[in-house]
């Protein structure tokens, strides 16, 4: 359940930071944070992706209410809505990067996953059978190429070997 990790901080303060780190994130496509960071963010992204896949007045209201700025809202609600429409959850990947030099804390990195385009897939033209006259001609084709006139090329010297 996302908001249950304190991370050191009253609540306000640990709201107002993460809101900060989800937006950030949405608007970039990745940070680099602390490793419990990265999991209440990713958390928290989720829920606003799924929001924006909702697409409602009201979801957008709620997304407004969370995210610090309107263009990130709109981002969610038009680019990353549509991207992610056939994805059931999981639109972040955390990467543990290993300690901080300072004071050792797990780093990680977070990102959107990256989405697959969607192929339209076309019908494959059917093969015809090849029957006897195709196979037939086909093999006259490879056997005898069309009669082509060879002009002679300029006559080359070969050198002599050496003994």
């Amino acid at each position: 359940m996302p908001g249950t990790r304190k991370l050191g901080r009253k609540t306000a303060h640990r709201m107002s930071m993460l809101r900060g780190l989800v937006t950030y994130l949405l608007e970039n496509g990745k940070i680099e944070t602390t490793l419990t960071r990265a999991k209440e963010v990713s958390a928290l992204a989720d829920e606003m992706i799924t929001l924006g896949k909702k697409g409602t007045l009201a979801a957008r209201r709620e997304a407004l209410a969370f995210i610090t700025k309107e263009t990130v809202v709109k981002k969610v609600f038009d680019q990353l809505a549509a991207a992610y429409e056939g994805k059931n959850g999981g639109y972040t990947q955390i990467y543990k990067l290993g300690p901080r030099r300072g004071d050792g804390a797990d780093m990680a990195l977070i990102r959107l996953v990256a989405v697959e385009e969607k192929k339209e897939e076309t019908p494959a033209p059917e093969k015809k059978k090849a029957t006897r006259k195709t196979t037939k001609k086909a093999e006259e084709a490879v056997e005898a190429p069309a009669a082509v006139e060879e002009t002679p090329a300029e006559e080359t010297v070969e050198a002599p070997a050496a003994e």
